[in-house]
């Protein structure tokens, strides 16, 4: 039997908590990874690592970034969460809200121009 590496237990545990969280079965998940049930449960467990191409398909499947899997749930800033918030819009409720924030940036930007430095804004 091979020896668990602490990050593979690790990583397992945070794919079967996505897994379920995204209402799916071992088989339902592993037919969509093109993997064998018993892979899928030995990655849970830990037993097995994963290449970067399974960890990338995982990934996509479970809609949850690499980071997640690999760090857990990491403390996000405003600026994560605000995203996160965006992306949640409609295609055409985030064009809105993209308009806004452009013109608000632009504000900003001839703001900081009058005053004479920047302060990390760009226009883009």
């Amino acid at each position: 039997m091979q020896q668990k590496k602490e990050i593979n237990i690790q990583m397992g545990s945070r794919i079967r908590k996505a897994r379920l969280q995204a209402g799916l079965t071992q088989e339902a998940f592993a037919e969509l990874l093109n993997l064998g049930p018993k892979h899928i449960s030995a990655i849970e467990r830990g037993i097995v690592g994963l290449s970067m191409e399974t960890l990338q398909n995982i990934c996509q499947v479970l809609h949850v970034s690499a980071d997640t899997l690999l760090f857990g749930d990491i403390e996000k800033s405003p600026a994560d969460a605000l995203c996160q918030r965006l992306g949640r819009l409609s295609p055409e409720e985030f064009a809105q809200m993209e308009e806004i924030v452009n013109k608000i940036l632009e504000i900003f930007a001839k703001k900081i121009n009058v005053l004479g430095g920047t302060h990390g804004i760009s226009n883009q």
